[in-house]
């Protein structure tokens, strides 16, 4: 049986949460249904509402579809990794350009 590993509190007071369970798997292993499946037992048991499900691998469609019909999130690895470059978490810059264009106010006539 599926376990929940975290809780993400949305206020506060902890009155609404989304619960998360996340797999740091090989990127060839998909999550199958079945996964996604013992996840909703897992928040059916602490009553759970809201629900993420993260990745280091993929997702299944069969998966995809259910956990739309149950309204969990998923996150897989390619997703996963974009937003932490969006956030800056866990990546280093490497390389940084600068991008100038003309400025035309510049060469207007001010008379």
């Amino acid at each position: 049986m599926s376990t929940v590993d975290g809780v993400i509190r949305e206020d506060t007071l902890g009155l609404d949460a989304i619960y998360v369970q996340a797999k740091k798997w090989a990127v060839e292993r998909t999550v199958g249904p079945r996964v996604i499946r013992e996840f909703i037992g897992a928040l059916h048991d602490v009553e759970a509402t809201k629900g993420a499900f993260i990745t280091t691998s993929s997702f299944s469609s069969e998966s995809r579809e259910l956990a739309r019909r149950r309204r969990i999130v998923l996150l897989d690895g390619l997703e996963l990794a974009g937003r932490m470059v969006d956030a800056s978490v866990g990546v280093t810059p490497f390389r940084s350009y600068e991008l100038k264009r003309i400025d035309e106010d510049y060469f207007e006539d001010s008379d």
